[in-house]
């Protein structure tokens, strides 16, 4: 069985294409929105306009899974742990999927460490690459990672999770997993704060192309393979995110850039995966000059002009 932790759009676009291959459960943490969703076989808090399919089992009580469910935590990165600890007599036995992307600010855990950290006897796995909920909800073609330190129960989440129209790449790599889809929302707000002060395409090109060096150089010396790196959950979610106003990170960069306020009920896991990440670069040495910028320019000790000059004023080297 297929359980689906978090009624936001992306877990319930999940469930939408799981749906496709037989009954999946969808759990909402609001017994009213999954009440309404049940009823109107619609989500119109999060994802308006799609319709639910009849496979998708919609609840708001969070019991006991068998052993072997299968169960996709869409849960923001910062509110894991506490979802885990919450829950934990009723996930015995079941196989977490992280479907979220960030570093826990106060541990420095990527999801699967979290899991790991909460529940050791469980295989945690995490979902991810680059991807919309729009865009999966609506049957669009999208590819994404699966990483599994087990290399047979990495096969056996691909072949349950493989849709008509979302397609799974297998890795055992999940390290360099979750640091590409953790520091790569860091770049968006990068990108997004570069455009919204009108700096320019050129701007943008020149951030993800160096910023892409800088969550290479990261995940690398925390033991990441690099290919992982240029592969979906990297450099692929990297363009995407980088380049789309569907991204929230991105459109937090924007609002920055632009010098607007921006909707405190949007969840922008890169501002404390920025943090995270700067905190534990200066513990390992590592030079992350962006990741410095976007947490000056988060925390209000830089405008976006100064921090391009800072950018911009570094030591002349080689690529």
């Amino acid at each position: 069985m297929i359980w689906v932790y978090g009624a936001g759009a992306f877990g319930t676009a999940l469930a939408i294409s799981l749906a496709q291959n037989g009954p999946v459960t969808l759990w909402a943490r609001d017994a009213d929105h999954a009440r309404e969703m049940a009823k109107t076989r619609v989500n119109n808090r999060r994802l308006p306009g799609v319709t639910l399919p009849e496979a998708i089992r919609i609840t708001a009580t969070l019991r006991p899974r068998a052993p072997g469910d299968i169960c996709l935590l869409t849960i923001p990165t910062q509110k894991l742990r506490d979802f885990l600890q919450a829950h934990a007599s009723a996930l015995v036995g079941c196989t977490l999927v992280a479907c979220c992307k960030g570093i826990e600010q106060d541990t420095g855990f990527g999801p699967t460490g979290i899991i790991a950290d909460v529940n050791p006897s469980a295989t945690a796995a995490m979902l991810t690459g680059p991807s919309f909920a729009a865009d999966i909800a609506r049957g669009l073609p999208t590819a994404l990672t699966l990483a599994c330190n087990d290399a047979a129960r990495g096969k056996a989440l691909q072949r349950a999770l493989t849709t008509p129209n979302l397609r799974m790449y297998r890795t055992t790599d999940t390290t360099g997993a979750e640091l590409g889809g953790a520091l790569k929302n860091v770049m968006a707000i990068a990108c997004g704060a570069a455009m919204g002060a009108g700096l320019g395409e050129s701007a943008r090109a020149a951030l993800i192309t160096r910023g892409f060096a800088e969550m290479s150089r990261m995940a690398v010396h925390l033991g990441a393979d690099p290919e992982t790196l240029h592969g979906l959950s990297g450099f692929g979610d990297l363009i995407l995110t980088c380049t789309s106003d569907q991204s929230r990170n991105y459109r937090f960069g924007l609002s920055l850039g632009r010098g607007q306020p921006f909707d405190t009920g949007v969840t922008v896991e890169g501002v404390a995966t920025a943090r995270a990440v700067l905190a534990k670069s200066g513990d390992m040495t590592l030079d992350m000059p962006i990741t410095a910028a976007v947490v000056a320019l988060i925390d209000d000790k830089l405008r976006v002009g100064e921090a391009l000059d800072m950018l911009l004023s570094r030591p002349l080297k080689e690529e």
